[in-house]
């Protein structure tokens, strides 16, 4: 894949992420930066990056529990290691690492 089609897939990715972050009712601020990242704080202090790796042509998640790498496969993004899907494991991560129960709507 080409960096332009993969930098506008991730970015158009990334956006969806962060409006699914904002309506999902979890105690926390998600703050976009230059680059392709977004930045989580949460209530407890901890924090997630979820940003886009140009290089690599993955969307990188960094949680308290670890760091998770996703490609873009048949429309979805999926893990490297083991195939879940980008969403389902946001949605249990974030859930983890706030203390709430959350639930991820991805809008296109």
């Amino acid at each position: 894949m080409e960096e332009s089609a993969f930098n506008a897939l991730a970015e158009a990715e990334l956006a969806r992420i962060e409006t699914a972050l904002e309506d999902c009712g979890a105690e926390l601020d998600v703050e976009p930066k230059p680059g392709g990242i977004l930045e989580l704080e949460f209530d407890n202090g901890s924090k997630m990056i979820i940003n886009r790796h140009t290089a690599a042509r993955e969307i990188w998640v960094a949680a308290k529990s670890g760091g998770f790498h996703f490609r873009p496969q048949d429309g979805v993004w999926v893990n490297t290691r083991d195939g879940r899907e980008l969403w389902a494991m946001l949605a249990a991560l974030v859930g983890e690492q706030s203390g709430e129960a959350v639930r991820l709507v991805r809008r296109d």
